[in-house]
């Protein structure tokens, strides 16, 4: 019944900020050209997806700090997959640039308190189940696939 009920409040549930969105778009195009050694530069993660290079950078230094990604400064330098594709799920980068959103802020006072808090709770374990679901390969491999339902 829980899942259920996830799946149709999904949308009014869900604020993914925008940094997270954007990490989540550079992970999946550095994915898409892993091989373990070619570097991608900023610039062109910059412009494959249409993101400000000055916020990707931020981003990037924040799952460079998470050991998601490597980065080489340098005129050839860039960004590239510290993990292979699979090894890397959107909990990893969630816990990496926004890990309030498994964050439950519902307090246990009152003598609802508790019982709404247990339901908040399981669905915040729902989320993170699926968020280990999904990894970067599916991502890169799966461009305007089938939507995930948890």
């Amino acid at each position: 019944m829980l899942a259920g009920w996830v799946a149709v409040c999904w949308d009014w549930l869900m604020k993914i900020s925008q940094k997270l969105e954007y990490a989540c778009r550079a992970l999946a195009q550095l994915a898409q050209h892993h091989d373990g050694r070619t570097l991608t530069r900023l610039e062109d993660l910059a412009q494959r997806e249409a993101v400000s290079a000055n916020f990707l950078v931020q981003i990037l230094n924040d799952l460079r700090r998470a050991g998601l990604v490597e980065s080489r400064r340098g005129k050839s330098g860039g960004y590239l997959l510290a993990r292979m594709p699979a090894a890397i799920t959107l909990r990893h980068v969630v816990d990496a640039v926004d890990p309030s959103l498994l964050q439950c802020s519902v307090a246990r006072e009152g003598e609802s308190g508790q019982s709404v808090r247990h339901a908040w709770d399981q669905i915040s374990s729902a989320l993170q189940q699926a968020l280990d679901s999904i990894n970067l390969e599916t991502l890169a491999h799966n461009p305007g696939g089938p939507m995930f339902h948890i």
